[in-house]
């Protein structure tokens, strides 16, 4: 009889130490990664993650997918009259499209901040991006093309919930705010 009360006691102690520690588990919240803190750091990560050399790795899609709210909306210029609407996991199959049937998928790929400008109010933010993208050994120069990027604040961290997309053109000049 001592026996099985022991047992029932300890049955009890270890049940607690599980369920608290699952408690504590699921109320914790995972630390925002160090450039997510601030709109200006998340923003200049993913045209890093998604940039990569030909003898490297491919970009962490995962990553990638937690930069954005999982409802995100991006909006590309795809021709010059024409724009696709994506959801985080559309613009994710886009982008390995893109790298399996171009170049990139020998050469690489970069995407680099020019100059950024951008406007912090409270727990929202807008950055506006002109930015080059490259394939190295390409003949063509670097594409120039400005995204605008909506962020939200959220958990301690950034996020990006919009990214809407424009390649300037001598009728569609880059924005005197992006101008040197």
């Amino acid at each position: 009889m001592q026996y099985f009360r022991v047992m029932s006691y300890m049955l009890a102690v270890l049940l607690f130490c599980f369920f608290g520690m699952s408690l504590s588990a699921q109320t914790q919240t995972p630390s925002p990664h160090k450039d997510f803190v601030t709109a200006e750091g998340l923003v200049n990560e993913i045209y890093k993650a998604v940039s990569f050399d030909s003898t490297g790795p491919r970009p962490d899609w995962e990553k990638i997918r937690s930069m954005f709210l999982s409802n995100a909306v991006i909006v590309l210029r795809v021709t010059l009259d024409s724009t696709a609407i994506f959801s985080v996991q559309g613009f994710i199959d886009d982008f390995v499209g893109f790298i399996e049937r171009s170049p990139a998928k020998r050469r690489g790929f970069w995407e680099k901040v020019v100059r950024m400008k951008s406007m912090v109010f409270g727990d929202i933010a807008h950055v506006l991006v002109l930015y080059e993208a490259h394939i190295p050994g390409s003949p063509r120069p670097p594409q120039k093309g400005v995204d605008s990027f909506q962020l939200l604040k959220k958990s301690g961290r950034w996020w990006i919930t919009s990214i809407a997309n424009e390649i300037p053109t001598r009728e569609r000049p880059i924005p005197v705010e992006l101008q040197e």
